[in-house]
């Protein structure tokens, strides 16, 4: 099973006045992991677009927080595919630091049409790309 990890450094436009990572931050360290995933699998995200006319959209998200993260902490975000649909996929994403678990984001994206935003299956390209991140199916 492969899995896909980047650091992010926490800055001040990170967190509140108390040093703390501000919560919405980690869905957009979670963003970023994801579009990263799917480079370093060899497409950004863009050619979805470009070449089929379709896009990933967020249809639910989860976030259970465990500890702080903190100014200048280095946060590794670990993303990995747990289940693959037709129009649709669930991923899993751990932000550590260390060893300790800060966050975990379960996310669930569908793909659509850019030009009526209905449901359309994965291309065949980035169903196999997609499943290089641990697909169960």
């Amino acid at each position: 099973m492969t899995t896909h990890s980047i650091d992010f450094r926490i800055y001040y436009e990170d967190t509140d006045a108390g040093g703390i990572v501000y919560h919405a931050r980690y869905l957009a360290f979670a963003e970023r992991a994801r579009t990263e995933a799917i480079r370093s699998l060899g497409m950004p995200a863009s050619s979805l677009q470009e070449e089929y006319g379709l896009v990933f959209v967020v249809r639910d998200a989860r976030l259970a927080y465990k500890m702080p993260l903190k100014l200048d902490d280095i946060v590794t975000v670990t993303t990995r595919l747990i289940d693959l649909r037709a129009a649709s996929c669930r991923l899993d994403q751990l932000c550590t630091r260390g060893d300790d678990i800060c966050a975990q984001v379960e996310v669930g994206l569908a793909c659509v049409k850019v030009s009526d935003g209905r449901p359309a299956r994965f291309p065949p390209l980035w169903r196999d790309l997609l499943q290089k991140l641990g697909s169960k199916g």
